[in-house]
């Protein structure tokens, strides 16, 4: 088992999100859609932020895979599922939570 975990403040993600070229550059349409559907989008973009990087952190011995390449789809029950380069990562399990200014996300593989 490998383990991944990523904290990210909401706050950094305020000013981000008004940036057209980074959403399209680190976030799927699908999430891009997603978080804009929200009522505190810096806070749904931020947790999936900290989603990516705790996936990278977890499959760090796989150096082809890129933030970018790591994506999220939430099922009908509300959780998230990971996507590796638009195909379901099934040995991956992902965690979000976040409070008013903070993030944090957790991605555990199963080997």
């Amino acid at each position: 088992m490998k383990i991944g975990i990523d904290i990210e403040e909401v706050k950094r993600f305020s000013k981000l999100v008004k940036d057209t070229a980074f959403l399209k550059r680190v976030f799927s349409q699908n999430e891009i859609d997603y978080c804009m559907s929200k009522k505190n989008l810096s806070q749904h973009f931020a947790v999936r932020f900290a989603g990516k990087e705790a996936v990278w952190k977890a499959i760090n011995s796989k150096k082809n895979v890129s933030i970018t390449d790591i994506s999220f789809k939430n099922i009908d029950s509300g959780k998230p599922e990971v996507y590796i380069k638009n195909k379901k990562a099934s040995d991956i399990d992902i965690s979000f939570s976040h409070t008013k200014n903070t993030v944090v996300a957790v991605a555990i593989v199963s080997e």
